[in-house]
């Protein structure tokens, strides 16, 4: 690749990165909502961080 293909390419990959990320559409079926992943939290986070340290340690 040669200088002008990558500047073109370094250009799109930061347009795709700045754009805003899509809000998830809401489901009317509760089966799907069901079975349909919850966001990972910042409680969550803590969560595996605290059971890493946990890990760690001896009892």
């Amino acid at each position: 690749m040669d200088e002008k293909q990558i500047q073109s390419l370094i250009k799109k990959m930061a347009n795709r990165a700045s754009q805003k990320k899509k809000e998830p559409r809401p489901t009317y079926d509760p089966t799907l909502e069901a079975t349909k992943r919850e966001a990972p939290s910042e409680e969550g986070d803590q969560r595996t961080a605290w059971f890493k340290e946990m890990k760690r340690r001896e009892f």
